[in-house]
C-alpha cells in the first residue's frame, strides 16, 4: 500500500560541520571563510539537518528537500518536535509553501518510535467523488468500478503516521467523516457497515489561515478544534537567516556532486545576495538558485550574477511587508503610495477590489461574502451591482454546471 501514491522516500537526519563557505573578497587567493557551526562556540554542537531523498525526492517536487537547525528559531523548533513526537496527539503544522513541513512531520513520526509506516497525502489532489474510498478503502462491488476490496489511506498507515497536507482544501463532506474517525478511531469502508480499528497519528499542515477559511464557512469549526491541539509554525526561510547559508552549503554540494562538477565557493557578495533575498518560494526557490548558479557558473567562484533572485518578485520583501508588521499597517503604508497617485477614482476603486476579493474568497457565496465584510447582504447585493459583480459570478459558475450565486 505505502507504494500507492506519493511513495517512500528516505529521510536522513545528519549533523553538518560548518556553514556555507564565502570565498574571501581580498583578493590574495587566500581561503574561503566559514562562520562557526553554532552561535554558541561550541565546536562539538552542529546544526541538525534533515534531508528527503530516495524516489519521491524529484527535482519537479514543490515540496522542500532539505532543512537545517542552524537558526534560533528553528532550534527551539525542534526542541519542540523532541518534545511532542512521542505524543498520539494531532499535530497542525503551519507554513509557507516550500518551508519544509513534510520534512518536520516525517522527524516526528521517526522520533515518535511508531512501528508503522509514514505516508504523505495532498487534500487538494484528491478527486471529491473517490475522496472516501481513498481516505477508508472500498468492498468489492461498492460502488461502479470497484471490482476488488481496497484498503485506504488510513488502514495502510495503521500503527504509522498518516500526513495530510493542505488540510484546509478537504471537501467539506469528508471533514465530517474526518472528524469521526478522530473521535472513534475506527473508520468504514465504502460499502461495509463493519468498523475497522485504526491506531494512526495524523499530523496536518496547512499554508492557510484555518480562522479565516472557518469564517468562510470551508472548513469546519468542530474539525480545527479536534486537530489544533499541538501546534507548528515554521517560519519562513526569510525569519530565519542563520539557515540560509547552512542550506545553500547543502544544495552546492548535492548538485555538484549530482552534476560531477567540481568544487565551488560562493563569493561574499553572493552570500550577502542570499541573505538579504525575500525567498517568497523558501526553501525550494533556494534550492532552485543553487542549481541554476552551478549550471551557469564557468568558474570557481559563484557571484551575485550567477543567481537569479526572481527580480522584483522575491530579490526584496514588499515595501509594506519590509516596515510593517500587523495587515492593517500594511495596508496603511500601501495607501500612502497611492495617494500619491491622485487618482480620482481611488476610494471607488479601492471598494470595488474588497468587495471583489471577499467575494472570490467566499467562493461568490453572498451570505458568507456579507458575514466575513459584517455588512447586511442587501448592502453587499447594493455594492456587487454597482461594481458589475452580480454578472461576473454568474459567468464564472453558469458553463461547468454550478448553481449561481445565492
Amino acid at each position: 500500500m505505502a507504494a500507492r501514491g506519493l511513495g517512500a522516500p528516505e529521510i536522513r537526519t545528519r549533523a553538518v560541520i560548518g556553514f556555507q563557505k564565502c570565498e574571501s573578497e581580498t583578493g590574495d587567493g587566500g581561503e574561503a571563510a566559514s562562520a562557526p557551526a553554532e552561535r554558541s562556540g561550541n565546536a562539538d554542537s552542529r546544526p541538525t539537518l534533515l534531508t528527503l531523498e530516495g524516489s519521491n525526492a524529484q527535482p519537479l517536487s514543490m515540496r522542500a528537500k532539505a532543512l537545517i537547525f542552524a537558526d534560533p528559531a528553528t532550534q527551539a523548533l525542534l526542541t519542540y518536535i523532541e518534545r511532542i513526537a512521542a505524543s498520539d496527539a494531532p499535530i497542525l503544522v503551519f507554513g509557507e509553501t516550500g518551508t519544509g513541513k513534510e520534512l518536520l512531520a516525517r522527524h516526528a513520526h521517526q522520533l515518535s518510535g511508531r512501528k508503522g509506516p509514514f505516508l504523505a497525502l495532498n487534500c487538494g489532489a484528491i478527486s471529491e467523488n473517490l475522496a472516501e474510498s481513498e481516505f477508508f478503502g472500498h468492498e468489492a462491488g461498492a460502488f461502479t468500478g470497484a471490482g476488488a476490496k481496497r484498503e485506504g489511506w488510513f488502514e495502510a498507515a495503521n500503527k504509522g503516521t498518516l500526513f495530510l497536507d493542505e488540510i484546509a482544501d478537504l471537501p467539506l463532506p469528508l471533514q465530517v467523516k474526518l472528524l469521526r474517525v478522530l473521535q472513534e478511531r475506527e473508520i468504514v469502508r465504502v460499502g461495509s457497515r463493519r468498523p475497522i480499528p485504526v491506531d494512526v497519528r495524523l499530523i496536518f499542515a496547512t499554508n492557510v489561515d484555518l480562522n479565516e477559511a472557518v469564517a468562510a464557512g470551508r472548513f469546519r469549526l468542530d474539525l480545527f478544534y479536534r486537530i489544533n491541539l499541538l501546534q507548528i509554525r515554521v517560519p519562513p526561510l526569510r525569519d530565519r537567516p542563520g539557515d540560509i547559508l547552512p542550506l545553500a552549503n547543502h544544495f552546492l554540494a548535492a548538485y555538484s556532486k549530482r552534476l560531477n562538477l567540481p568544487e565551488r565557493v560562493l563569493t561574499a557578495k553572493a552570500c550577502e545576495a542570499l541573505q538579504r533575498c525575500w525567498w517568497s518560494g523558501n526553501i525550494r526557490e533556494l534550492e532552485n538558485v543553487i542549481h541554476l548558479a552551478l549550471l551557469v557558473a564557468t568558474g570557481r567562484e559563484i557571484g551575485p550574477e550567477h543567481l537569479r533572485l526572481a527580480g522584483g518578485v522575491s530579490a526584496s520583501p514588499p515595501i509594506a511587508a519590509r516596515e510593517h508588521h500587523s495587515p492593517f499597517e500594511a495596508i496603511k503604508a500601501a495607501l500612502a503610495e497611492l495617494y500619491r497617485t491622485e487618482d480620482a477614482n481611488l476610494f471607488h476603486d479601492l471598494e470595488g477590489l474588497i468587495v471583489d476579493d471577499a467575494y472570490r474568497h467566499c467562493r461568490f457565496n453572498q451570505v458568507q461574502t456579507a458575514s466575513l465584510l459584517g455588512i447586511s447582504r442587501n448592502i453587499l447585493r447594493t455594492l456587487l451591482k454597482k461594481h458589475g459583480l452580480l454578472a461576473q459570478a454568474s459567468r464564472s459558475q453558469s458553463p461547468v454546471g454550478k448553481q449561481t450565486a445565492p
